[in-house]
């Protein structure tokens, strides 16, 4: 009977993972758009010693969302997010996986994989989203946000910076739709702008107020 148990779990286990691989994977949203040159080195990530904007995006990992084992990461992601009771440590992590994902996005764009580039894209917002309002929820409970909400504010704008130059490498039909993931950053970098006024916090002025 133990030998039996011992057998079974493993294979029962071998099962659930493939299961939750398949599912993760019919779950993603299908994007078809043309195809753009690839860009072969993928260390090239983010160029940010050029940039004008003071924040460096952290870097995404040798995992991409176009590997086998990207449901795995995605998952460890989620449970590590779950498990994370420190409201503070939460927004952090959200921030961290937003500026993760699209580094990783604009990987799978020079490579020339815009479909799981986009949805990359997309998710990577709706994390910086998420950060804007884990922020604001430990605001109203008095939690001291007053650093986070700088490193927030500078994300946002290093995430339109991010989406300008996936825009000049994305194929035509792909545009329309990236663009609109610029309201995104913009949205959760005046809600940060507001509340750092509130608060008598300086900030570098954004250089997209015009876009």
């Amino acid at each position: 009977m133990l030998k039996r148990a011992l057998f079974t779990l493993p294979v029962l286990a071998f099962a659930f993972f493939i299961l939750l691989t398949s599912v993760l994977r019919t779950a993603s949203v299908k994007y078809e758009f043309s195809r753009v040159g690839a860009v072969q080195n993928d260390e090239q990530v983010l160029g940010d010693e050029s940039s004008e904007i003071n924040y460096y995006l952290a870097y995404p990992g040798k995992v991409l969302p176009d590997s086998p084992l990207w449901s795995v990461k995605a998952l460890r992601d989620r449970i590590w997010l779950m498990i994370t009771t420190n409201p503070g440590r939460k927004a952090e992590l959200k921030l961290l996986f937003a500026d993760k994902r699209i580094g990783m996005s604009r990987i799978l764009f020079e490579k020339g994989k815009c479909e799981v580039g986009f949805s990359t894209l997309t998710k990577a917002e709706k994390y910086l989203e998420e950060a804007g309002i884990q922020e604001e929820e430990n605001r109203e409970k008095g939690i001291d946000t007053s650093e986070f909400l700088l490193t927030l504010y500078l994300s946002s704008l290093k995430h339109q910076q991010v989406i300008n130059d996936i825009l000049k490498i994305a194929p035509e039909d792909a545009r329309p739709d990236i663009i609109r993931t610029k309201n995104y950053p913009k949205y959760v970098g005046e809600k940060a702008r507001q509340a750092l006024n509130e608060k008598g916090i300086s900030y570098p002025e954004s250089p997209f107020d015009g876009d």
